[in-house]
């Protein structure tokens, strides 16, 4: 297959455009009145401070992009380092948030629209609406038409509408500059205007969204290791010195009783100022009140526009996630558009827009990408700490940690200063997020994150309560997932190729885990920074390359334990395991004696399906499969039929029973019950292992469920199974289902599985009756 890099074709400059082109929008042509009106001439410093909070952020949006440059930009790095849990809640954050900041920009785009046409409000029926509601409700349709149906903006004319509104802006301030009276600027701090800067703040860092944007496209940039921070880092210091500078010269120039509570503040503020030149006679005034005007729709059309642009491409991120059903990306046959996220932004625009004011709508945008921003700074100390493999950005955040803390620190409390009703709105939104995965997602997504994986890879280190955090928010349903537990290099091919050859028939993954053992005088922390796993990393390398070989997905772990076989249960707990394939031999996986004994009482609640095999060599030809009926023998058909289904080996069902018909009639019941009907049949009577050793003699592997019996049964009567083991000369695979057992059950054997699972039951139909009545887990049975 020929790898497709895409051209890097953006330079520094063009990058930057994109940052500054994301922010100059709608917050400083439509929010000067709503600050100035609150904080008076402070509003610049709220404005400041906004830029300071969100530079954090840049920093830390730079290492990530350079180590991670994929679509998605915040959503997917949250995701990859804190899990599908806070990725859910970043990505419906950054979604609707981008809903809500469109809203607002049409809003704004609505008010200056109506400087031209001086509508009123406007009735519809029982609801009456403000004017600039209904023209920016035909503005969203109108841009949300434009993304549905493909028209494509041009990078030219992106560049364009950036270098006007800078021009546009330069221009006031060049022309307020001379009108500037440093006396309107007094008192700097009107009564009460020092309580407000940081509530402002939060209202206007919308202003400040979409920086971020950049590293989306970190693939694109020439020399992404020193172009990309600039372009993220210069976005946003410039944007904050040209909103600052900006609004200084404004409150200097004119009169802030002019600039407070009003919309189009910029406009009137213009019109003032360019009314005292002349040009042939004819005042400017109307000249600059255009020029901001124009500005004024410039801005708020091309930020709505870029808001519901990059939303799409958020949806696709999480639904290549599975976040959200990938059907939200399907592709409009026609126009090429993902128009079904497109119409459901849309509608949510739409909705938001009809039931908010300004600044409702800014603030709600604001909180919920402060949501958002402090998540990533809190993903960059993750995947500094974890160091995951593949981590190696080419920008690294100065005076880590304290640029992330301080970003975390300073995203989440600004949210505090917003008003009670939009932080219940938001918090509502946030637990929706996280109830979307829990009840949703959880079954689909496929990776758990790298936080996660650290803390369960220290889970012998950290307090319980951690990890059962960590475990309890794992991905439910990451597919069909077959844990190895690998010591011995010598068995390590055989056992990784029937472990991938179930994984494949299941379009699953092979998990591979290495459980090294430390003496329990040795601190697990001791033994890591002594390299005591190193030896590990190159069994898993081979394991993970014969595994390969049949086209199946590996992951590789080393756990440090101060035990060898009950870890084993509490790995195949923590990686999600759906079958667990372990070998079996003298001292395997530190278990003297018997597996079956060790199984049954170190794990009296199986975590998943396990085959234990006792390897005489990896020969699946002649699959030999003994049944009374029982629940683990299901697994035993389950496993023979998908390794006949990958190699093509003959199966043969043995059932053992004095009345030779009644268990014809019951082997060839159950063969159909099992996907086997095509197989084999043996019936036959007298001593069952007798009988079951001789039929063995003719196969290559005997694929065995494990017996029933409690703990002092054993102890009395011995193990059928474990006899078998000793005198057949073939492999065997020893089959267990999944299954929680009481105490009771454990010591006596009593109950329908027990009575399954007895090799002398000269009654088939007993067997029959109690495998219909055994509890059992249908998700062992892979067909």
């Amino acid at each position: 297959m020929t790898d497709e890099e895409l051209a890097k074709d953006l330079g520094p400059l063009a990058a930057l455009t994109i940052g500054i082109g994301t922010m100059i929008g709608a917050g400083i042509f439509v929010l000067p009145g709503t600050a100035v009106a609150r904080a008076g001439p402070l509003a610049a410093a709220t404005f400041v401070i906004g830029g300071v909070i969100a530079l954090f952020t840049a920093l830390s949006a730079s290492e990530l992009g350079t180590a991670m440059p994929k679509s998605g930009g915040a959503y997917f790095y949250v995701n990859r380092a804190l899990g599908p849990l806070f990725g859910s809640i970043t990505g419906w954050a950054n979604w609707l948030g981008l809903a809500f900041a469109s809203a607002f920009y049409m809003y704004g785009f609505g008010e200056y629209v109506n400087t031209l046409v001086g509508l009123g409000p406007v009735s519809l029926g029982p609801v009456s609406l403000e004017a600039a509601q209904v023209i920016g409700l035909f503005g969203a349709l109108l841009f949300i038409g434009v993304n549905y149906f493909g028209a494509k903006e041009t990078g030219g004319l992106q560049n364009a509408i950036v270098l006007l509104l800078l021009a546009i802006l330069g221009l006031f301030t060049v022309v307020g500059l001379f009108n500037a009276d440093l006396d309107s600027l007094r008192p700097i701090a009107p009564p009460g205007a020092t309580a407000e800067v940081l509530p402002v703040t939060a209202v206007v860092f919308v202003s400040y969204l979409g920086f971020v944007q950049i590293t989306s496209v970190a693939e694109e940039i020439q020399d992404p290791g020193r172009n990309l921070p600039r372009a993220v880092i210069g976005s946003v210091v410039i944007v904050t010195v040209v909103y600052a500078l900006f609004l200084l010269v404004l409150l200097a120039a004119v009169p802030n009783e002019l600039v407070a509570n009003n919309d189009t503040a910029v406009v009137e503020a213009a019109r003032l100022l360019f009314g005292q030149y002349e040009l042939l006679g004819y005042s400017l005034g109307a000249v600059g009140a255009s020029l901001l005007l124009i500005g004024g729709l410039l801005a708020t059309a091309s930020s709505a526009n870029a808001s519901i642009l990059s939303s799409s491409r958020i949806n696709f991120a999480m639904g290549r996630d599975k976040i959200v059903t990938p059907k939200l990306n399907e592709i409009h046959p026609r126009f090429g558009t993902p128009y079904k996220s497109i119409a459901l932004t849309g509608g949510l625009i739409i909705l938001f827009l009809l039931a908010g004011g300004l600044e409702l709508l800014a603030t709600a945008g604001s909180v919920l990408h402060l949501i958002v921003y402090g998540l990533l700074n809190i993903a960059l100390i993750v995947m500094r700490e974890a160091e995951p493999e593949g981590y190696d950005p080419d920008f690294e955040v100065p005076l880590y940690p304290i640029v992330p803390l301080i970003g975390t620190i300073s995203s989440f409390a600004l949210i505090a200063y917003i008003e009670p009703l939009v932080i219940l709105l938001s918090a509502g939104l946030v637990a929706f997020a996280a109830l979307w995965y829990l009840l949703y997602a959880r079954r689909s997504v496929e990776h758990a994150g790298v936080l996660a994986d650290w803390v369960l890879d220290r889970s012998e280190e950290l307090p319980d309560a951690a990890v059962s955090a960590a475990t309890s928010v794992q991905p439910d349903a990451t597919g069909y997932r077959v844990m190895v537990p690998l010591s011995n290099p010598k068995t390590e091919e055989h056992l990784i190729s029937l472990a991938a050859a179930i994984a494949n028939q299941n379009d699953g993954t092979v998990v591979a885990v290495n459980i090294a053992n430390v003496p329990d005088q040795t601190s697990l922390e001791a033994a890591r920074e002594r390299g005591a796993h190193d030896a590990a990393h190159d069994l898993l390398e081979s394991a993970k390359a014969d595994a390969e070989t049949f086209g199946v997905d590996v992951e590789t772990h080393v756990v440090l334990s101060h035990r060898t076989f009950e870890e084993v249960f509490d790995a195949a707990r923590r990686f999600g395991a759906d079958m667990t394939v372990m070998g079996w031999g003298p001292d395997a996986h530190g278990s003297p004696g018997r597996a079956e004994s060790a199984i049954d009482e170190l794990a009296h609640s199986l975590p998943c399906d396990f085959l234990v095999f006792k390897d005489r060599g990896f020969d699946p030809s002649r699959i030999l499969v003994p049944t009374a009926g029982g629940p683990d023998s299901d697994l035993s058909a389950a496993v023979a039929r998908m390794l006949r289904a990958e190699f093509g080996s003959e199966v043969t069902l043995l059932h053992v029973a004095d009345d030779r018909d009644a268990g014809e009639r019951f082997l060839t019941e159950w063969a159909a019950d099992h996907g086997l009907a095509d197989a084999a049949t043996r019936v036959e009577s007298g001593d069952v292992e007798r009988r079951i050793e001789e039929a063995a003699a003719e196969a290559t592997m005997l694929v065995i469920g494990a017996t029933e019996k409690g703990l002092l049964s054993r102890l009395v009567r011995g193990s059928l199974v474990l006899s078998v083991l000793d005198d057949v000369e073939c492999s065997v695979l020893l089959a267990e289902k999944r299954h929680d057992r009481g105490l009771r059950d454990r010591l006596f054997g009593s109950g329908a599985r027990s009575k399954a699972t007895d090799w002398d039951g000269d009654d088939p139909a007993d067997a029959d009756e109690a495998s219909d009545t055994a509890p059992g887990d249908d998700h062992a049975d892979a067909d």
